[in-house]
């Protein structure tokens, strides 16, 4: 399927509403720790800066996924909007991992800044994510695996 058709919805131009939504869904997809699914969110040429790493395009998202969630098991994130322009959408975050080498649990604090198509695809999204390491009694984030609950709070409310 080409770009020209794929469309992933809601499109832009956002409104803050339409934003919202797109963010929540993102979240749902990560949530769901399935690199195909998520991919699936990016144009085919996607540019990420993730980190100290430079992806390009859904093959390497999805290769770059796989790794992450081989590593950072019992994952939860929260996004947040932060601003929304026509095209563009720029978001905080954290999520909560234990990692499977050291066994050691982190909640990973970020921003990203997001740019979309006309058919609502991601063309670039830059990241910035630093780590804190915490106690298993420290998580915050403890609902079952995928989704997160709608009644669960959000960073703002859990004072992040």
């Amino acid at each position: 399927m080409s770009n020209n058709i794929e469309k992933k919805y809601p499109v832009p131009p956002f409104s803050l509403e339409s934003a919202i939504e797109k963010v929540r869904k993102a979240e749902d997809a990560w949530n769901s720790r399935d690199p195909e699914l998520v991919s699936k969110a990016y144009s085919i040429d996607s540019k990420w800066r993730n980190r100290n790493e430079f992806i390009n395009g859904r093959e390497e998202i999805a290769q770059f996924l796989t790794r992450k969630w081989k590593k950072e098991s019992e994952y939860r994130l929260i996004k947040e909007i932060w601003v929304h322009g026509d095209y563009k959408i720029a978001v905080r975050f954290a999520y909560e991992w234990k990692d499977q080498e050291t066994q050691k649990y982190y909640r990973s604090y970020g921003n990203e800044n997001w740019k979309f198509n006309d058919q609502g695809l991601m063309i670039e999204r830059h990241a910035s994510i630093n780590d804190l390491e915490i106690t298993e009694d420290q998580r915050k984030f403890k609902w079952p695996q995928g989704r997160r609950p709608d009644d669960h709070p959000g960073l703002t409310e859990l004072g992040l």
